[in-house]
Formats: C-alpha cells, sequence, structure tokens
C-alpha cells in the first residue's frame, strides 16, 4: 500500500465531482459498491444533498436506514468509498451488515480495502456499534481477507439465490 499518511477519510464534497465521474468511468459495467455509488450523479450537488439527507435519515426510501457515506481520498483523487449503516434492520442483519465498501479498480491491490475498511471501523466505534457485521459474497477473497485482517470472525454462511454470503462479525 502506498503511504496511509497521504490518505484521507473525508464526507463526500463537491471539490471531488471531477474525480468521482472518473471513478465511475472507471467502474464501467461492474457492480458498484457500495449502494450509494449507484445513486444518480447528473446533478452532483443533489447527489451531495441526497448522502447528507440518508446520513440525517431524512427522505429515506421504504426498507432504508440512515447511513454515513465516506470517501477515501488522497490529494483531490477518490480512491474508495465506504457506507456505514447507522444499524441494522432485520434484512440488512440477514445479508448485507453495517459496512459496504468498495476501490476504484486502478489503486486495487494495494491493502486500501483493508485501510478503509478500518478507517469505517473506527467510525461505527465512534457512533456506539459495538459488533460490526461485514458480509462478502463466497469467493471474494480481498473482501474476506479485509475483513479478516480487521478482526472479522465469520459468523455464518447463507445461500443468497445462486450465491453464498459469508457474514462476518468484527467484534468491538
Amino acid at each position: 500500500m502506498r503511504s496511509s499518511t497521504a490518505f484521507e477519510l473525508v464526507k463526500p464534497h463537491a471539490r471531488f465531482e471531477t474525480s468521482y465521474r472518473e471513478y465511475i468511468y472507471e467502474l464501467g459495467d461492474e457492480e458498484r459498491y457500495p449502494f450509494p455509488m449507484d445513486f444518480v450523479h447528473d446533478d452532483f450537488a443533489a447527489l451531495l444533498t441526497r448522502l447528507q439527507q440518508f446520513e440525517q435519515g431524512r427522505d429515506l426510501p421504504d426498507g432504508f436506514i440512515a447511513s454515513t457515506t465516506y470517501w477515501l481520498v488522497q490529494g483531490h483523487e477518490l480512491i474508495g468509498v465506504s457506507n456505514l449503516r447507522h444499524a441494522l434492520t432485520a434484512a440488512l442483519r440477514h445479508a448485507g451488515g453495517h459496512i459496504g465498501l468498495g476501490i476504484r479498480p486502478s489503486y486495487r491491490g494495494q491493502g486500501l480495502g483493508k485501510f478503509l475498511l478500518g478507517k469505517t471501523l473506527i467510525a461505527a466505534r465512534q457512533i456506539g456499534i459495538e459488533n460490526v457485521h461485514v458480509h462478502c459474497y463466497e469467493g471474494n477473497g480481498p473482501s474476506s481477507g479485509m475483513i479478516i485482517a480487521n478482526g472479522g470472525v465469520l459468523h455464518s454462511e447463507l445461500k443468497d439465490g445462486n450465491q453464498t454470503v459469508l457474514r462476518y462479525i468484527i467484534p468491538g
């Protein structure tokens, strides 16, 4: 991993608009993680407002709960995105968990997912979440590895369609 002192965890901000759009372009047809990466971003100011509303628990779609989005940046470059759900619904406890994250394709393989998860865990502890649920699909070695590296213990596995979800808990 590049020097971690050069990386910061920040809340979404307008100064990263160009880098955000480049990140989305770089993802191409790949499934986007975490879920806020699928939000419409044509109007970037509206995207930022929507992310703030999610953090405040306002105007949420049915079935959604308050969550905070964090951006891992280096200078003005957006490197990764995490989303921390403030609590779990029964559905999220079943499959989804507290934290979802993704690293920009050109920055993968450098340990940045582990770093981003670690920083997001600190944020989870600050809002009182002790046992953090983090789930991934079986066969996703990089995700399993970063979860385990941050103290994750495999709690259980479940079938979700034709895939198996590995459900980890990272104790506080």
